[in-house]
């Protein structure tokens, strides 16, 4: 794990120094799309936004890289079939698909996607983001954020660093598996966005997890 966070800290170093957005409060370490590589022990997300990025910027990266942005009705009807797909391939994984508006999240609770306090991720979930990783490459016309999120326990410096790496993690499984690296964003959350109560052991597994969030890419 040393190793990891050693290269986590190297690309920040690299890419741009951690900074606290005015309006979130939230710790964020920035790349720009198709900057250097993030280092070998990471794979090669060259294009990685660490902390997050503006979706105009990326929806500007992508569609002057020629990938044709969707207007009107296409949104729509595009996004629909990403989420039936989804929904599909996702069936009894114990991946949640849910839909709001023009955006789709998967909801992967850390429980099957890692063992306690570490950012690998589990061999047997391979399978599940080869799917996922599918639908991705073949609606291509989507930017995908990635957000990691813990429970309550320890400290908030400990668990905003294991968030950002576990979502770190799964952006990089998904880009190794060929979907492009532009079109990603990660941010950790540390526990500052529970989904259910931290007092309860229950509530405390479903607050563990990491989020991919499915935009349309649009002018």
């Amino acid at each position: 794990m040393r190793n990891r966070i050693v290269a986590v800290v190297a690309a920040a170093a690299l890419l741009g120094a951690c900074t606290t957005d005015p309006y979130t409060g939230e710790q964020k370490v920035s790349n720009t799309a198709g900057g250097a590589a993030l280092g070998a022990g990471l794979g090669a997300l060259a294009g990685l936004a660490v902390g997050g990025s503006k979706v105009a910027q990326r929806n500007a990266v992508l569609i002057g890289a020629g990938i044709g942005a969707l207007a009107g009705g296409a949104i729509g009807a595009t996004m629909d079939k990403n989420e039936a797909d989804l929904r599909a391939q996702l069936q009894g994984t114990g991946v949640s698909v849910t839909r709001v508006g023009d955006q789709i999240i998967l909801n992967m609770p850390s429980d099957i996607t890692f063992n306690v306090d570490q950012d690998a991720i589990k061999s047997n979930f391979y399978p599940v983001l080869n799917s996922v990783a599918l639908v991705l490459k073949r609606y291509k016309q989507t930017i995908v954020d990635v957000y990691g999120h813990t429970d309550s326990t320890g400290s908030d410096s400990h668990n905003f660093d294991l968030s950002q790496r576990r979502a770190l993690a799964v952006a990089n499984y998904l880009n190794s598996q060929g979907v492009d690296q532009r079109r990603f964003a990660v941010t950790g959350f540390g526990k500052t966005r529970p989904i259910a109560s931290n007092a309860t052991a229950e509530g405390r597994a479903q607050n563990r997890r990491v989020e991919i969030q499915l935009s349309p890419l649009t002018e």
